[in-house]
This record gives structure tokens, C-alpha cells and sequence, in this order.
């Protein structure tokens, strides 16, 4: 079974949306982001209500059966918790949208959503640096570094060994390098 999410412009602004409310507090963005959340996969919008902590600050959200979630709102978030930053907060929305969405299994499906969610929302400025840099200075640096990374050895390979193996293979070499002496 695949998971659908939101296409990532969606997902982008529904992550704007819900960070902004972090920092200002306005309703507006929250409704804007939970009703396109709600608008792509034609659910209605959950009844949302707002408290200080719930079970005594262990839990930042609840989701009920009928269709109602408990949240803490961001301006209490920060209040005894050791994660409070924004994204944590954002992260805990998408889990409980992940739970009002996946009834079935909800736990794991809840925080595979949020993951989902998250994938892929920031921009990697690592390539624009590149492409800006191989566009200066010409063809050669970008076949060169082309070949370095066709001469990179696998990671792959060395995570896949046994402990057995890893213990095993020091005394191979050792006794090796004594059959070549002698």
C-alpha cells in the first residue's frame, strides 16, 4: 500500500502556513493550512480545540474517533518541554492529521505521514552552489568531478558485514602478510 501525500508546492504552503501561526499566532493561517490538508484528500475539517497542556504536559495532541483533535496551542508549547522548538510543534500537527487521515494501524501510519509530510520541503543549497560554480568555471571542472564520484567506492558493502566478519578479517590479513615474510 503507498501513502499519498500532497504534492510538494502543496506541502510547502501548508508548512508556511503552520509555521507562521507558530510565530504569530493568527487563526487564519491554521485554517489555511488544515483546509488545504483537508481540501486534497476531500475530508471535512476536524474540529480543532486549543489547550495549555494535555495529561499533564506528557502529550501534545490528541485525536478522538468523532473527529475532534486536541492540540497545545504554540504559545503554551514551549512551557516544561525539552523538544519545543517550531518544527517539533509542526512535526506534532502533521502526526495528529496523520491520525485524523489513517484509522487503521494508527500509530505507525500517524508518524509515517508526518515523516512524508517532511520530505522534501527544503530546498538542498548544496546543488545551487554547484551548478553556479560548475557554470564559471567551465566543462572541465564538472568532468572532473563526474569522475570523482564514479571512482567512489560503495557504502554499502562495508555496512553489510557481520561482527563475525569484521573479527574474523584482521586475522586473515595478519596471517597474510607472515605467509609473505616467511
Amino acid at each position: 500500500m503507498r501513502m499519498i501525500v500532497p504534492p510538494v508546492a502543496h506541502r510547502r504552503e501548508i508548512d508556511r502556513n503552520l509555521a507562521e501561526f507558530f510565530r504569530s499566532h493568527r487563526a487564519a493561517h491554521f485554517n489555511r493550512a488544515v483546509s488545504s490538508m483537508c481540501r486534497y484528500f476531500k475530508l471535512r475539517r476536524p474540529r480543532v480545540e486549543w489547550f495549555e497542556y494535555i495529561d499533564w504536559g506528557k502529550t501534545a495532541g490528541r485525536t478522538y474517533e468523532d473527529g475532534r483533535i486536541h492540540l497545545v496551542h504554540p504559545e503554551n508549547w514551549k512551557r516544561g518541554r525539552i523538544y519545543f522548538s517550531e518544527r517539533k510543534w509542526i512535526q506534532m500537527i502533521y502526526h495528529e492529521l496523520g491520525h485524523f487521515l489513517l484509522w487503521s494501524d494508527p500509530e505507525r501510519k500517524a508518524d509515517l505521514f508526518s515523516r512524508r509530510m517532511i520530505t522534501g520541503l527544503k530546498v538542498r543549497r548544496r546543488r545551487v552552489a554547484s551548478r553556479t560554480r560548475s557554470s564559471r568555471t567551465g566543462i572541465s571542472s564538472t568532468r572532473r568531478s563526474a569522475n570523482r564520484l564514479r571512482k567512489r567506492r560503495p557504502r554499502i558493502a562495508s555496512a553489510r558485514k557481520s561482527r563475525r566478519a569484521t573479527r574474523v578479517a584482521p586475522r586473515r590479513s595478519t596471517t597474510r602478510k607472515s605467509r609473505r615474510v616467511a
